[in-house]
């Protein structure tokens, strides 16, 4: 059997690695996954994403805590940007191309699962059914496509990445 020459370096619970995945998966394209022990980075990771040889972890815990000290502002901007969103890209579309999904879905992928668990974590909910209606609507879709369900970690998964 020959190897796949697609090979993707990830962590399971990246939003950018599940992008990828969906990609791959709806062009039919074969691929090998690496899943990456970011504690522990291989030489390929470095080697071909050089951004983790030189990431700052201290810069990253202050821009964390700015967040933290912001976060009602940060939510009411949050939600402004995604009504936005939801009335101007997705408007009254299935997904944002219309009743396929397409590249803009795929970019937007991460607020079907990843903004929940983040909303329980900071304890502000904005993505709801009462806020933004068609883009709640949207997520329960994208989530429910057979690529998407199939190739998605589980809320538990996400839940425990981002206490952690």
């Amino acid at each position: 059997m020959e190897k796949s020459q697609v090979r993707l370096h990830g962590f399971w619970a990246s939003a950018f690695v599940y992008r990828v995945i969906w990609a791959l998966k709806l062009k039919g394209i074969e691929y090998e996954y690496i899943e990456e022990d970011l504690s522990n980075k291989s030489p390929s990771l470095l080697e071909y994403n050089p951004v983790y040889e030189n990431a700052d972890p201290h810069s990253r815990r202050k821009r964390r805590g700015r967040v933290r000290q912001d976060k009602e502002e940060t939510a009411k901007q949050l939600l402004e940007t995604l009504k936005i969103i939801q009335d101007q890209a997705l408007g009254d579309n299935k997904f944002f191309g219309g009743n396929k999904i397409g590249l803009v879905d795929l970019s937007f992928g991460w607020l079907a699962h990843w903004l929940e668990s983040i909303q329980e974590l900071v304890g502000i909910h904005i993505l709801t059914p009462n806020n933004l209606p068609r883009l709640h609507q949207w997520t329960l879709d994208f989530k429910q496509e057979p690529v998407i369900k199939e190739n998605h970690p589980d809320s538990n998964s996400a839940r425990h990445c981002w206490h952690n």
